[in-house]
């Protein structure tokens, strides 16, 4: 198909060249508050929508909550007033495009929960204008925009899609802790649901971002290829859990097996073991597509029984850990006392979700364990109704008293050495300690 010369085309594509396009942004978590600095640090003026008004209020106050934000740059645009925030959805009759970054989670029955998307999407078509561009981020099965969205918007609204008002998908890659890769620099997949939704897009993107904007044919192709990301990944790491238990079982160190494997200059990709799969994405966005599937008729089996190993190793860290205890000092779980090092789902951040510790923890406590944990990026936090609180310093004396440590997140802060030479035993299941210590066993 042809582009076409529409006129509401045009006339976004005039104001997003001159800067007049004001932008808006639809939940100020981790993946939207990001993309909203990045559209103001490029010279829009931008409205953040969210329904937490702790939320609202501190970003309007310069104030950061976001790890991978330089906090002078969210200050820098506020103060310029670039960037504004708000819980009054009637504000989106004001703005030319807007991106939903809502969260998508499952339900109880592992099945995806669209509620939150349905509900932005429903408050931006009270609000729908001719020209506009809608924009969906968050991460879901193949399908949602043009399925979900679309009807939803043009039936509350009067307006068509590719006419009246532009629809796409662009799916988020946001990678907490990574120091390289941030919104600006990572290229941006698009997938309009028309070729004039691709071009107006492709345009805003371009004009935002310095990474490539890479146009695909259609929605549903932006959104498998994301959650075709997240499946690679997840499978990937299901191969290195099972390896590593094997591994164990056979007597041979599996992480010196995967640096033996990484000399390898072609045909091998390095995915490392651990106490389970945290985050926003990797843990949840392949049982999307295994939804999804059933309404073919398939069964995805690989990503089934992916999900099988990786659920299974908080348990698995948990009998190793009853393991070392009996085998070295003949004790049980109940009663011994477990220090963990880090419960954020990976090193060097502040985030819990989906996080493998809690896992650990709940069942290290069914067991009797009287657990405590240290963490320099999470000083508490509440986990099934229960506050806990980290130690305020790792000092030798914590660790001396302690029948074990387990690292489940290795934190650059931690100093390591301190820790293997004042513990009684460590269960390693970071690989943080790599040098050979009788008292260190490897996961």
């Amino acid at each position: 198909m042809k582009k076409s010369n529409n006129p509401y085309k045009q006339q976004l594509l005039s104001k997003i060249k001159n800067k007049t396009a004001v932008l808006g942004v639809i939940g100020l978590g981790y993946v939207g508050l990001p993309l909203a600095v990045e559209k103001a640090k490029a010279g829009y003026k931008t409205i953040g929508f969210d329904m937490q008004e702790k939320k609202v209020r501190w970003v309007n106050e310069g104030r950061n909550y976001i790890g991978d934000i330089i906090d002078s740059d969210l200050k820098e645009v506020v103060d310029k007033g670039l960037l504004h925030t708000t819980t009054d959805f009637s504000f989106v009759k004001d703005i030319d495009t807007v991106c939903i970054c809502v969260p998508t989670p499952l339900d109880i029955y592992q099945q995806p929960d669209l509620s939150y998307v349905k509900n932005s999407t429903v408050n931006i078509a009270k609000y729908l204008h001719p020209g506009m561009l809608i924009v969906l981020e968050s991460t879901t099965y193949p399908g949602t925009t043009e399925e979900i969205v679309k009807p939803i918007l043009e039936k509350k609204s009067g307006l068509k899609c590719g006419q009246d008002f532009f629809l796409a998908f662009s799916p988020e890659r946001i990678d907490p802790g990574n120091a390289w890769y941030k919104v600006n620099n990572t290229p941006k997949i698009v997938g309009g649901v028309t070729p004039d939704c691709t071009e107006v897009v492709s345009y805003l993107y371009s004009n935002i971002i310095q990474g490539k904007v890479h146009p695909v044919s259609s929605p549903r192709v932006a959104e498998m290829e994301k959650i075709y990301e997240n499946v690679f990944r997840y499978t990937n790491i299901a191969l290195a859990n099972e390896m590593s238990i094997l591994c164990h079982k056979m007597g041979i160190n599996f992480w010196e097996v995967i640096e033996a494997a990484k000399t390898k200059p072609y045909g091998f990709m390095a995915f490392y073991p651990g106490p389970g799969i945290g985050g926003h994405c990797i843990p949840l966005d392949p049982f999307y597509l295994t939804w999804k599937a059933r309404e073919y008729n398939y069964h995805t089996k690989l990503i089934e029984l992916a999900g099988e190993i990786n659920k299974y190793m908080p348990e698995y860290v948990v009998e190793r850990t009853a393991k070392i205890l009996s085998q070295k000092f003949k004790k049980p779980l109940n009663g011994a006392k477990i220090l963990l090092l880090g419960v954020a789902y990976k090193k060097d951040i502040n985030d819990l979700r989906e996080s493998p510790a809690l896992e650990i923890i709940k069942k290290l406590e069914q067991e009797g364990a009287i657990v405590s944990y240290y963490d320099p990026y999470i000083p508490k936090f509440i986990n099934n109704g229960k506050e806990y609180k980290s130690l305020g310093k790792l000092s030798e004396e914590e660790i001396k008293e302690k029948d074990i440590v387990v690292i489940t997140t290795d934190h650059t802060k931690i100093d390591y050495e301190m820790v293997a030479e004042n513990a009684k035993a460590v269960f390693d299941t970071r690989n943080a300690i790599k040098d050979n210590n009788e008292n260190v066993e490897s996961l």
